[in-house]
């Protein structure tokens, strides 16, 4: 069944066809190909192999004009829930690989690509085709579990452990107790792989190969041309000679496009450069001959400049030979490990004098350290005819810090970094030719420090030296999980790891999002302007371009808002659309892309402020103070002054923020399709009653928090416009503007002052919070809050004060984001921690210990009452289940013996606060639940599902209430979802809804479904209500901040979590190896979501301790505005291990059925890869004879972690002083 379609060729991606064609399966996550969201498979028949040829490609980079005689597949595609569904979508879904969903449809992608090519993939195999594919919800693991049951057995365990079973069989061999499982999937279960049932490449699209001539699309802006014939390409060349080449129809094509497109990061070209390849290139008309070209340094003119002339084709490359004392390396360092442009990288070629180890000649390139690609001409030069030695070494370094220079204000910025990585790549070299040099003569002499060949001495390579040569091997993430069997009846499903109720029709494309809901009739695209400027007035607004172009409809200010134009928010005043000061208008277009191109037609113009340094502060500024500080300064044997900088972190839900807002019927009425966690201000805005506007929410794709104020004003804007013109309107955020305007995680900066005794004991803290709350107070003041109740964490501190201030300044303004403060007050006192431990010479675990609250009834600093006998738990068997120490000396053997590669170990408890200490955020709302007399039940409660399994453990409560089985025919329950909160399954409590349960179920044994549809059948004959609702106010929470005192949270959640790594001292980079974490989660309801949601949160956590940085303009523009800019952690960057194990014997009567919420907190557990990297910092340092206490500031990314490992080659680095200028990016 297929259609006809127009499209126009100015769209030229693949997933505007598809979408299209209403196959919304593939979903659009960044626009870049930078998350893998739009992944599909695209196949094509060789003629000449005769043989079918599949590839995974995103589809919002593929041109569709170059698909022709291709073959695509979307998820749809490969199987559904109505007919039938691909083992792939099965394994995902049934392993907890998926959550909020929206990364699943791409991981299927890239999967059964793979099988299509190799149906018994390895592990290697799984890791590279995963690569591309980006996941902010599961860590990963879980995907892996269920994917690499693709794996044969004997090819699948890579993680270096003797074990007598394999991973496939979701176990290990430690001794378990009887009530004690690992099991949350059962592979048996499982649909066999049959490679015969796939889809067939369609016959026709093999004859349609076979035509040979050129082939034209064309639309009224864009012409696509693709030859068939190189005459043909020449000829169009010299007609079109600015008209890019976009693709090439064979190897030499992608060449060429790869070197016209060069950047000055490209691994690839440094490394091409140093091979001495040579061109070959025609010249137009073809019978003017063909030149050639050598590939060098001078083929690159510029940036995104070559020598290749406009009419010029790549006909040939020529790789010469290599020489028998010819050496080649590269090197890269980047962001991340993989999927990452890199920040600087080089490539380097000696030649030896035969049977020397004089140096013949000597090539070094590098890029990422100026416009272009850059050689060391002079040191080159100077070090040719030179013996491979230390005197070598030491000149070629002095004369590269010399040579190559990079300003302050350099695109890119960590100047000092690249700096030191042109020297510290040459001393990797050096190392790497000093031991080829020794293998190639160790025939002639074994035993000796040196070696002499021809008279000239070959230094040996110190052992511990030999660890500058090793690489990091990318590995899948391996783990174990273990988690308690409650003894229960075999139908009672509570306590069980059931699949996510959606998991099925995420894995096959068929859940629907806001932005999957077909277009309306008239529908119009919203798109925002943004101010350029901090801080400025608005002097004039000219929209007279943008409102000329074809297909622009309108162009809203402030004017246009029927309402009010301002939304309240315990006091503090934030303008939707900005009158006089700073930044959002919006246009309306009849298409998404015509609604951008009037964006940059819109002339704005400012009149500039004068930015000035002040102490400005959100009211109100909080303290908590217990005992007397300065008492216990007194007292103490030393006093420890510091700080320590946490950056922010973009939310990066893979479904960025918008809605479709449709005007009603009648008068004021609207109705919004949105992703939010909540929503609010629209009825203020366009001045009407609040029961005029209505809601849906389906699920959302991932929120973090984001969701929560921002979409509030982005909805009323979007009300505004659709209000205004009558027609509906849809605002869908590309990831760009989304990074920009809603912000994410706030910046905090804690200096704190510390007395403790000799022994490690710490008896009084004053610490200091200062938070960047931007240019509103958004939900800033209740962060900071959260922060301050969380600055004991679980230790006790005799004597403890902390103050809050949020600092007003002219950047977006900072917002919710999971954790909600709390990772930055744990972080704070666990820094302290690790400086006194430190500073006493001793293990930092003895420290932590040590300090931890002991007592049954202990007081928080805010005099509320809790017991942490289950924190202790959790740390002692943390300790146990890691082999802390015994893995603690092993760390301490490998360092000792390895200079360039050390490793740290860290583990820390934590104590997290579950709920809002303002009481009335706690009410949840009303639930419905509505019983039919088919037998179905319809539970609609106030959370919203956004990956968290929600709706999945209210179908299990209440089925359980209602005395159901969970089977197929109980999977009619389904929930209708409007703000994340998983108090809402306390309805059960509710005495209507159990006046109603009574009146049905007057049975105390589970009953089967057929005997339940009697029962409600009865019920109904007899007039008995089958709906009921119900309200959850939630507990009495309060903090009096004046007495600092007061029950701030309902209860806590406790935990412990170890890590390990290891960091390359010569270039920053470091490898997470395990982690193991012990969580108090109550009796858990759904122990596979459970886990999903510790190891989803630790992995978060992360990217926010390691590699997810925010860089801004000194005018306080945001860079990193996108996945090639700003890095989340990939599959690589998951700890080798990873266990997750759930406290076992667990209770907690404060929730249902004993259970905890378990979100939230495990987001801090990312620390201990912080910690865990300075201590590995810390024993480089001290080797080196340098202090162990320095200032690390979070992110630790790889610049900061070579910065500080203090050598020849930083020290080089600072040695020159820059010239005064405007730096490319500053520290927010």
């Amino acid at each position: 069944m297929g259609s006809n379609m127009y499209i126009d060729l100015y769209h030229v991606s693949l997933y505007v066809c598809v979408c299209a064609v209403g196959l919304t399966g593939t979903k659009y996550g960044c626009g870049g190909g930078g998350c893998g969201a739009c992944t599909v498979m695209v196949s094509r028949y060789d003629p000449v192999e005769e043989s079918i040829h599949h590839c995974a490609v995103t589809a919002c980079l593929q041109p569709i004009c170059s698909l022709y005689g291709a073959a695509v597949v979307t998820v749809e595609g490969i199987g559904s829930t109505r007919t039938k569904l691909h083992p792939v979508q099965e394994r995902i879904a049934m392993a907890h690989g998926s959550q909020c969903g929206f990364c699943t449809p791409g991981m299927v992608m890239s999967m059964y690509t793979l099988l299509r090519n190799k149906p018994k993939p390895s592990m290697e195999d799984i890791r590279e085709a995963l690569a591309g594919n980006l996941c902010r919800c599961t860590g990963y693991r879980p995907i892996i579990d269920g994917f690499k049951t693709f794996c044969n057995k004997e090819q699948c365990c890579q993680n270096g452990e003797q074990r007598v079973k394999c991973c496939l069989e979701n176990g290990f061999t430690h001794n378990l107790d009887d009530n004690i499982s690992e099991e949350l999937f059962r592979v048996e279960d499982f649909i066999p792989l049959d490679p015969t049932q796939d889809l067939i490449f369609p016959p026709e699209l093999i004859v349609s190969v076979e035509y040979g001539g050129q082939l034209c699309f064309q639309s009224e802006r864009v012409k696509w041309i693709s030859p068939a014939l190189l005459t043909d390409l020449i000829q169009l060349k010299a007609q079109y000679t600015d008209f890019p080449m976009l693709v090439g129809n064979a190897t030499l094509g992608a060449f060429q496009s790869n070197l016209k497109a060069h950047s000055a990061i490209s691994f690839l070209v440094t490394f091409i450069l140093s091979l001495s390849l040579s061109l070959s290139l025609s010249l137009s008309p073809l019978s003017a001959g063909v030149r050639e070209v050598c590939l060098n340094e001078e083929f690159f003119t510029g940036f995104g400049k070559t020598a290749l002339r406009p009419d010029e084709i790549l006909l040939a490359i020529d790789i010469p030979h290599s020489k028998p004392w010819e050496f080649i390396s590269a090197f890269r360092q980047a962001q991340r490990r993989e999927f990452a442009f890199s920040i600087v990288n080089a490539g380097m070629k000696v030649v030896f004098r035969d049977e020397s180890a004089v140096v013949e000649s000597l090539d070094l390139y590098y890029g990422g350290v100026g416009p272009s690609l850059v050689k060391a001409r002079n040191t080159c030069k100077e070090l040719s005819g030179r013996l491979w030695d230390e005197s070598l070494l030491a000149e070629g370094i002095r004369l590269l810090k010399e040579e190559i220079s990079l300003s302050p204000a350099a695109p890119g910025g960590r100047v000092e970094y690249r700096k030191s990585l042109i020297l510290s790549f040459f001393f990797k070299f050096y190392m790497q030719m000093l031991l080829e040099l020794r293998q190639r003569v160790r025939n002639f002499q074994f035993n000796c420090i040196s070696i002499f060949f021809k008279g000239v001495a070959v230094t040996d390579v110190p052992p511990e030296n030999l660890s500058a040569l090793t690489q990091y091997r990318s590995e899948l993430p391996q783990g174990h999980h273990t988690f308690q069997v409650n003894d229960q009846s075999s139908t009672d499903p509570v306590g069980r790891p059931r699949m996510h109720q959606a998991a099925f029709q995420q894995a096959t494309g068929e859940a629907q999002y806001y932005d999957d809901i077909p277009a309306v009739k008239g529908e119009l695209f919203l798109s925002m302007v943004t101010s350029t400027r901090a801080h400025a007035k608005i002097t004039s607004i000219d929209a007279s371009a943008a409102l000329a172009m074809p297909g622009v409809v309108t162009f809203i200010t402030a004017e246009h808002v029927p309402g009010q134009n301002r939304r309240l928010w315990f006091g503090n005043i934030e303008e939707l659309f900005i009158k006089t000061e700073l930044k959002i208008k919006i246009s309306h277009s009849e298409s998404l892309d015509c609604a951008h191109a009037a964006l940059r037609n819109a002339a704005i113009r400012f009149s500039p402020l004068l930015l000035f340094i002040h102490q400005s502060f959100f009211e109100p500024k909080r303290k908590l103070e217990r005992g007397n500080v300065e008492e216990g300064f007194e007292q103490s044997d030393h006093i420890l002054e510091g700080e320590l900088y946490m950056g922010g972190q973009e939310h990066f839900y893979m479904e960025t923020q918008g809605l479709i807002a449709v005007p009603g019927e009648e008068a004021g009425e609207m109705e919004l399709y949105v992703a939010t966690q909540h929503a609010e201000v629209v009825g203020l805005t366009l001045g009407v009653d609040s029961n005029k506007i209505t809601c849906h929410v389906k699920r959302l794709g991932g929120g973090f928090g984001g969701k929560v104020m921002k979409i509030a004003s982005l909805s009323a804007i979007t009300a505004t416009a659709a209000y205004r013109t009558g027609r509906a309107v849809r605002c869908v955020l590309e990831r760009g503007d989304d990074m920009l305007i809603t912000s994410g995680r706030h910046p905090f900066l804690g200096k704190y002052k510390v007395g403790y005794m000799d022994d490690g004991t710490i008896l009084a803290a004053d610490i200091t919070y200062y938070s960047n709350g931007g240019c509103t107070l958004d939900e800033s003041s209740f962060i900071m809050e959260k922060a301050l109740l969380h600055m004991d964490n679980g230790y006790k501190i005799p004597h403890l004060r902390g103050r809050g201030f949020v600092c007003r300044t002219f950047l977006p303004s900072y917002t919710a984001f999971r954790g909600f403060g709390g990772p930055q007050g744990l972080t704070m006192i666990e820094s302290v921690l690790h400086e006194v431990a430190a500073k006493c010479g001793l293990p930092a675990h003895q420290v932590r210990e040590m300090n931890m609250y002991q007592s049954e009834d202990s007081y928080t600093h805010h005099k509320q009452l809790f017991s942490p006998k289950d924190m202790l738990r959790c740390w002692s068997e943390c300790l146990e289940k890691s082999d802390y120490e015994q893995r603690l000396l092993a760390v301490q053997q490998f360092n000792s013996t390895n200079r360039w590669r050390k490793r740290g170990m860290s583990i820390v408890p934590m104590k997290f606060g579950i709920g809002f200490s303002k009481g009335f955020y706690n009410q949840v709302g009303c639930a419905l639940v509505n019983i039919y007399k088919d037998g179905s039940v319809l539970v609609s409660h106030g959370g919203t599902e956004m990956g968290q399994g929600i709706n999945t453990k209210a179908i299990q409560v209440s089925s359980i209430c209602l005395i159901l089985i969970l089977t197929p025919v109980s999977d009619s329950l389904c929930v209708f979802t409007s703000v994340e909160s998983l108090i809402i399954i306390y309805i059960y409590k509710n005495r209507t809804v159990n006046m109603c349960l009574h009146a049905l179920l007057h049975y105390s044994k589970p009953c089967k479904p057929v005997f339940f549809l009697y029962q409600v059948v009865e019920a109904y004959c007899q007039k008995v209500s089958l709906s009921a609702t119900g309200f959850f106010m939630g507990p009495h929470t309060g903090v009096d901040w004046k007495r600092s005192e007061g029950t701030a949270y309902y209860y806590f959640t406790f935990g412990a979590c170890c890590s390990e790594v290891e960091i390359d001292c010569l270039t920053g980079d470091h490898k997470n190896i395990r982690t193991d974490i012990v969580m108090d989660v109550g009796r858990s309801l759904n122990p596979a979501l459970d886990i999903g949601q510790v190891e989803g949160g630790f992995v978060q956590g992360l990217g926010l301790y390691t590699i997810e940085e925010l860089q801004f303009s000194p005018d306080g523009a945001l860079r990193t505005r996108g996945p090639s800019d700003y890095k989340i952690p990939a599959l690589i960057d998951i700890p080798r291990t990873l266990n997750t194990h759930l406290l076992t014997n667990a209770h907690n009567p404060h929730a249902i059925y004993s259970s905890k919420g378990i979100g939230e907190p495990t987001v801090f557990f990312g620390c201990t890869i912080f910690f865990a990297i300075k201590e590995a910092i810390a024993a480089a340092r001290r080797e080196r004879g340098l202090s162990e206490s320095f200032n690390l500031s979070s992110p630790a990314t790889a610049e900061k972690i070579r910065l500080a490992c203090e050598d020849t080659c930083t020290t080089a680095a600072f040695s020159v002083k820059p010239e005064p200028c405007k730096p490319w990016a500053i520290d927010i």
